[in-house]
């Protein structure tokens, strides 16, 4: 698969926010960090574009799926280190001292710390991607995720992200859990 063929995975019906503008968000987050090699750019590059590949809600294994995918792909240097990031994305839990996999959480958990009326078209885009689930289940499942966040003591595992995007986030998170009853 090449990046064209990525692009298309990422328009395919049915992503309202696990799309191409989520990937392109991710990328554009990443080219405005400094401190990091070209091996580690590339590397978190790779579990950025490949991260989402698959995406079914109906599925409980996106995540390995994708990370199969991407480590059949990529250079073959970098195929256990990005299988591993993207395999993050499914608790979003980084161990202590793991830079690169806090780096790409908080990177695309980043939507959180949006401003009002972007997170609440990334939380209005999730439920068309859930549509297939009853009002009450979303809700119910819904409110489950948040709340795994918000009693998070930090949301964004690298402290760069914590600092700029931890207060925003917690607001809305706290404003979508109350409009979720």
């Amino acid at each position: 698969m090449n990046r064209e063929d990525l692009a298309a995975a990422y328009t395919a019906p049915g992503r309202h926010y696990h799309n191409l503008a989520h990937i392109e968000d991710c990328l554009a987050a990443l080219a405005r960090l400094g401190g990091l090699s070209a091996a580690e750019r590339e590397t978190l590059s790779e579990a950025i574009w490949w991260h989402d590949v698959v995406y079914d809600p109906t599925r409980p294994d996106n995540e390995e799926r994708s990370a199969e995918l991407a480590e059949q792909h990529v250079r073959a240097e970098l195929r256990r280190e990005v299988g591993r990031l993207i395999r993050l994305t499914k608790t979003h839990d980084v161990a202590a001292g793991d830079r690169l996999g806090a780096i790409l959480i908080s990177i695309d958990l980043s939507i959180l710390g949006a401003e009002p009326a972007r997170y609440d078209a990334y939380a209005a885009a999730i439920r068309h991607e859930f549509s297939h689930v009853s009002e009450g289940d979303y809700r119910a499942g819904r409110a489950r995720v948040l709340h795994h966040f918000a009693d998070r003591p930090v949301i964004f595992p690298d402290p760069d992200f914590a600092a700029t995007f931890d207060r925003q986030a917690r607001d809305n998170l706290a404003r979508e859990l109350a409009s979720l009853g």
